[in-house]
Parts: structure tokens; sequence; C-alpha cells
């Protein structure tokens, strides 16, 4: 996972990595710029829930 993202860390990896366990839950963040980066092991974007820009 860290390789394809450089910029990447372990916190926002175990994030990912759980919204990969439980598919139907959704994360709630401010990062925006990074979360709309991130994808799950199947390509599909993290599910969050982030205030309006």
């Amino acid at each position: 996972m860290f390789g394809k993202y450089d910029r990447m860390d372990l916190a926002d990896a175990t994030l990912v990595a759980l919204s990969e366990q439980y598919p139907r839950a959704k994360l709630i963040t401010i990062g925006r710029t990074d979360f709309t980066i991130y994808r799950r092991k199947d390509g599909k974007p993290v599910p969050c829930i982030m205030p309006p820009e």
C-alpha cells in the first residue's frame, strides 16, 4: 500500500485497510485531498463523509 501512495502514513493506511474489512462503514474525515485519491484493493474509493469544500 505504501509503495503506491508516497504520502500515505500509517494512520491513513490503517483506515483504508479497515474500510476493506468493513465495506459498509463510512469514514468521517477532513482529509479530502488524501481520501479522494486512496483506493481499496478492489479499486473502489473509500466511502467517506467529508465537510463541504
